[in-house]
């Protein structure tokens, strides 16, 4: 098993990741981009995917090392909860500057607070 501060620097690497990948995937469709687009489209995609990947390794790593995930999924606290609603959401949201290009912008702007919301919910832990 890997230190505490690797599955971290994963978890952070991997937010990273998507958020590049997310404003990569705006811009593409803000210019008129399709999915059918170039090869580059799909580079970004994939891109976005692997830091989705990256953020659940690094986050249930950092879990299992300070002991939250030992109890299993009944277990998790609340915060957790809301973190993981963060998560799906900024994993689907790569689908809509494609299909709703007037969205792409406000959605845009919209990940970082998510982001933001994630990282009060893991400092703070509110509920």
């Amino acid at each position: 098993m890997f230190s505490r501060d690797l599955y971290e620097i994963v978890h952070i690497v991997g937010i990273a990741l998507t958020m590049l990948a997310f404003g990569g995937i705006v811009m593409h469709a803000a210019e008129g981009g399709t999915w059918k687009g170039p090869r580059s489209r799909r580079v970004v995609k994939v891109a976005h995917h692997l830091g989705l990947f990256l953020i659940l390794l690094g986050g249930f790593g950092m879990l299992a090392r300070i002991g939250i995930a030992k109890g299993g999924i009944a277990t998790f606290p609340g915060w957790l909860w809301a973190k993981i609603v963060v998560f799906l959401i900024l994993g689907g949201i790569v689908s809509l500057p494609y299909k709703q290009p007037k969205l792409a912008l406000p959605a845009f702007f919209l990940t970082p607070a998510l982001a933001g919301l994630a990282v009060y919910f893991a400092l703070y832990k509110p509920f």
